[in-house]
C-alpha cells in the first residue's frame, strides 16, 4: 500500500501513539505546509480554542447562519490575521501532493476534461464538531536500506474510507478505535464499536479469535452488517441490531498485513459476500452468513482498493501499480487491465447500471471507464490539490462525488457527462464522504483537531415556491 509523506517535519497525533496536527494561528499569520493538514510549530494543540466548549450546540453551523456570513465550519476569520481567500491561495500554491511514481504529468491536464464548477447539486444544510472522524495516520514499518536513513524513507497512510450513511438520519463514521453511530435528526452521537478493548466474538467459528486492541484502518456499513478492518490484518464484523461482535480474525500473518480496503457486496445469486483487501496482496472473500472464508486471490501488488460490480460478477483490483485490474469476481481471473493513470491508486466505484467504473489515483485525477470498452478511459476528471481517495455515486446514478485528501470535494452530474460539477470548498482533511441511499443527503467527514466535523449537504431540488420561500 502506498502511503501519503508529510514533508516540513509536521506533527501528528493520533491516540496515544502517534499526533494529529492543528489548525490555524492567529497571531501569527498564516502557515499554510505542504500535506494534508494545519498545524503549529510550537504546540500540539491550537492558538486558540475558539471560546468553544465542545459539548455544546453552539459549535455547530445551520443552513441560516451560513445564509447570514457565518463560515460553514466555523473558523473565525474575521478574527485572524488573514482573509479566507488569501489562505485558500496559499494552500493551493504550497500543497505537495504525495507521489510514488514520478512519472512526466505534462499532458496529463490537457487530456482532462473541462468541467463547469459553478453548480450547486447538493447545498449546505448542517455542520457539527460534537462529532468527528478521524483519519489514522501510521508510520510504515520497513526495512530500510543504507542509503535510505532519512526522514524520506518514511511515510504516512491516509485511509478515507471512515464514513458511511446507511440512511438520511443514520451516520457511521470511526474515531480513533472506536465507530461511532450519528443521527443527523437527533444531533446524537453513541459507539457501536469499542476496539480499544479486546474483541470477543459471539459466533462459535474455527477461524474466529479474540483480537486486542484494533486501530482501525477502514470500515464499511450495508443494511445490518458493519465490517471494519485493523493495521495487524484484522477483520471484524457485526451486526448493528446485535450486541457484541458476531466475528472477529486476524486474516494475515504478514508483518505488513494492513487491512486496506472492506466492501460488502451480493454475488450474482443474491448471496451476501464480505471482501477484504489487504497488503499481503490477498484478496478474501467470506460468507456474510457464517464467516467461512470462500475464496482467496493473489495480485502482484499490494492491493489498496476493490469494488464489485452492481451485478456481482466483475471486481476492480487497484493498488501499488498504474495500472488497475478487472476480475472475474468469482474466480478471481484478471479479464482487462486498465491503462493510463501515472501513479498508484487508492479509490473505485461502479455506476449503478453497471457499464461505468470510476478510479482514483494519486495523479489527482479520475479515469472514467466504459466497461463494453476498456482499451481507454472514456474521461478524466481533475482534483485540485492532491490524489482522488475516495468515489461515491449516488443510488439513482445522477451524481457521482470524489473528495481529494484534503480540502475538496467534487460532485459531478452524470447526465451531463459529467461536464457539470460543483466544488465544496472547505479546510481540513476528508476523512470520508457519503452519500445516503435515497440519494438526499452528502455527508462529508472533515477531520482537524479543532475543526473537525461533520457537514451534511442536502440534494437541491429546484422547487420554485421553495426558492422563493427561502
Amino acid at each position: 500500500m502506498s502511503m501519503e509523506q508529510f514533508q516540513n517535519n509536521e506533527l501528528m497525533y493520533v491516540d496515544e501513539d502517534h499526533f494529529d496536527v492543528t489548525s490555524f494561528e492567529e497571531d501569527g499569520g498564516f502557515s499554510p505546509r505542504s500535506g494534508s493538514t494545519f498545524f503549529d510549530d510550537d504546540s500540539v494543540d491550537s492558538d486558540f480554542d475558539d471560546d468553544f466548549e465542545l459539548s455544546k450546540p453552539k459549535t455547530d453551523t445551520s443552513a441560516l447562519e451560513a445564509k447570514n456570513g457565518k463560515d460553514i465550519q466555523g473558523i473565525p476569520w474575521e478574527r485572524l490575521n488573514f482573509t479566507r481567500e488569501k489562505y485558500r491561495e496559499s494552500r493551493l500554491k504550497q500543497y505537495k501532493n504525495y507521489e510514488n511514481l514520478s512519472l512526466p504529468h505534462e499532458d496529463l491536464e490537457k487530456e482532462c476534461k473541462e468541467v463547469e464548477k459553478d453548480n450547486n447539486f447538493y447545498k449546505f444544510q448542517f455542520n457539527t464538531r460534537l462529532v468527528k472522524s478521524t483519519i489514522v495516520h501510521f508510520q510504515q514499518i520497513a526495512v530500510l536500506s543504507e542509503h535510505q536513513q532519512d526522514m524520506d524513507s518514511f511515510s504516512y497512510g491516509m485511509l478515507r474510507n471512515l464514513l458511511w450513511a446507511t440512511s438520511k438520519h443514520d451516520v457511521y463514521l470511526m474515531q480513533n478505535y472506536s465507530v461511532m453511530h450519528w443521527s443527523p435528526l437527533l444531533r446524537r452521537g453513541k459507539e457501536v464499536l469499542n476496539a480499544a478493548k479486546p474483541i470477543v466474538p459471539a459466533l462459535k467459528h474455527p477461524n474466529s479469535q479474540t483480537v486486542k486492541r484494533v486501530q482501525i484502518s477502514t470500515m464499511t456499513v450495508k443494511d445490518n452488517l458493519m465490517v471494519a478492518g485493523g493495521f495487524q490484518g484484522e477483520l471484524i464484523c457485526k451486526y448493528l441490531d446485535q450486541p457484541g461482535v458476531a466475528f472477529a480474525t486476524k486474516i494475515s500473518t504478514d508483518e505488513n498485513a494492513i487491512t486496506n480496503a472492506v466492501d460488502i457486496f451480493r454475488n450474482p445469486s443474491g448471496s451476501t459476500r464480505v471482501m477484504a483487501a489487504n497488503n499481503d496482496a490477498q484478496v478474501r472473500v467470506f460468507d456474510a452468513s457464517n464467516f467461512v472464508c470462500l475464496n482467496q486471490f493473489t495480485f502482484p501488488w499490494s492491493v489498496n482498493n476493490t469494488s464489485v460490480s452492481p451485478d456481482g460478477r466483475f471486481l476492480a483490483v487497484l493498488g501499488d501499480s498504474a495500472e488497475c485490474l478487472i476480475a472475474d469476481a468469482q474466480s478471481g481471473k484478471v479479464v482487462s487491465n486498465l491503462k493510463g493513470h501515472l501513479d498508484y491508486s487508492f479509490a473505485s466505484a461502479w455506476h449503478p447500471n453497471g457499464q461505468v467504473l470510476a478510479t482514483g489515483n494519486q495523479d489527482t485525477t479520475c479515469r472514467l471507464w466504459d466497461i463494453r470498452n476498456l482499451s481507454e478511459s472514456f474521461a478524466i476528471l481533475k482534483g485540485r490539490m492532491g490524489a482522488i481517495r475516495t468515489i461515491r455515486f449516488t443510488s439513482d446514478g445522477r451524481f457521482m462525488a470524489m473528495a481529494e485528501p484534503a480540502d475538496f470535494v467534487h460532485i459531478f452530474d452524470t447526465s451531463s457527462d459529467y461536464s457539470r460539477g460543483q466544488e465544496i470548498d472547505l479546510f481540513g482533511e476528508i476523512a470520508g464522504i457519503s452519500f445516503s441511499p435515497d440519494t438526499e443527503a452528502l455527508f462529508v467527514g472533515v477531520s482537524d483537531r479543532t475543526y473537525g466535523s461533520l457537514l451534511e449537504l442536502n440534494r437541491r431540488r429546484y422547487d420554485p415556491y421553495s426558492e422563493c420561500m427561502f
